[in-house]
């Protein structure tokens, strides 16, 4: 429980680097793909979510 406590704490600070790609990945699969505004936003959140706690849990376990 404790490391997920403390991962969770790290993935603050890494929302600021993960939410750029995030966007520009939604735009890119709107462009694509057609995506409509609703998938998009789920996307841009799952992906968000998704590469932070693997960017935390990265820094936390090296």
């Amino acid at each position: 429980m404790h490391d997920f406590v403390l991962i969770m704490v790290m993935g603050f600070p890494m929302l600021i680097f993960t939410v750029f790609p995030a966007l520009k990945l939604g735009d890119y699969l709107e462009e694509r793909l057609g995506l409509d505004e609703t998938k998009k936003r789920t996307v841009v959140v799952v992906t968000t979510i998704v590469v932070t706690l693997s960017l935390s849990s990265l820094f936390y376990y090296m």
